[in-house]
């Protein structure tokens, strides 16, 4: 996991869009919005108490097939819930949470969870606009979301901008689903597909059961700070870094929807 992120709970606004209208709002800090002003008690952070506090806006989009639980993702990591009822993301998603960073930097994250359907696919350049952060995910007991899942890094590479320094922006590989038995996609061809499209990082994940959901973000974001020069790890340090798949502890089970 990585360390130095506090969290505020209990804090989240999903906005539904229209999957047919260029026209995306994006969350605008000036505007009102119920934020939360304080943080959760825990450890603090060394940093310069001089420095004037400062909030950065982070954008990081969440692609991959339908059903294979980006919304649910979304939804554990923002309040800690799993719902079972399955309902499809139609156009986009956008949820909110504020983590605190240290105790100059707080951290805006707007989660953009992007309708797996195809007939939706002309409009992910909209929806991509400004991502400093991507998460691919697909379904370890379906096999055609693997495969999916390049057609999404494709999108990706010809839709979303580089960074400011050029760079393309950092991808995470999330293999969803590890809880169930019926497992079809194994660690050799997904260690392939992650160094082939030079992902940051991959895990197996289970958000029924809620196993590496915030360790994944934190991976994320970790690195997304790295290229912000707002953290402390270089970037040679995080290059050869990789979420271990043995922190995930899942039991492998009969069924789940997300």
């Amino acid at each position: 996991m990585v360390s130095g992120v506090r969290e505020t709970d209990g804090f989240v606004v999903m906005l539904a869009r229209n999957a047919y209208s260029n026209d995306i709002p994006t969350p605008d800090s000036k505007k009102s919005q119920s934020f939360p002003e304080v943080f959760d008690d825990g450890t603090t952070i060394e940093n310069d108490s001089e420095c004037p506090f400062k909030e950065l806006t982070i954008k990081i989009i969440i692609v991959g097939d339908a059903a294979v639980g980006k919304t649910s993702f979304i939804q554990r990591f923002v309040t800690n819930a799993f719902q079972s009822n399955y309902k499809w993301t139609v156009g986009v998603d956008f949820a909110l949470k504020r983590i605190e960073w240290s105790e100059n930097t707080a951290v805006k994250l707007q989660l953009w969870d992007v309708a797996g359907q195809e007939r939706f696919s002309n409009l992910t350049r909209v929806y991509y606009r400004d991502a400093q952060a991507c998460i691919v995910m697909f379904d370890l007991s379906r096999r055609d979301t693997f495969l999916g899942a390049r057609r999404w890094i494709y999108d990706l590479e010809n839709k979303c901008a580089n960074l400011k320094d050029g760079s393309s922006i950092p991808c995470l590989l999330l293999a969803n689903k590890c809880d169930l038995s019926q497992r079809q996609i194994y660690q050799e061809e997904i260690e392939e597909f992650c160094k082939e499209h030079d992902f940051i990082g991959w895990t197996e994940t289970s958000v029924k059961e809620g196993q590496m959901v915030k360790e994944s973000m934190k991976f994320l974001l970790e690195a997304v700070m790295v290229r912000c020069g707002e953290s402390d790890i270089t970037k040679s340090t995080r290059s050869h870094s990789r979420i271990q798949l043995n922190s995930v502890a899942a039991k492998p089970k009969r069924s789940c929807h997300c």
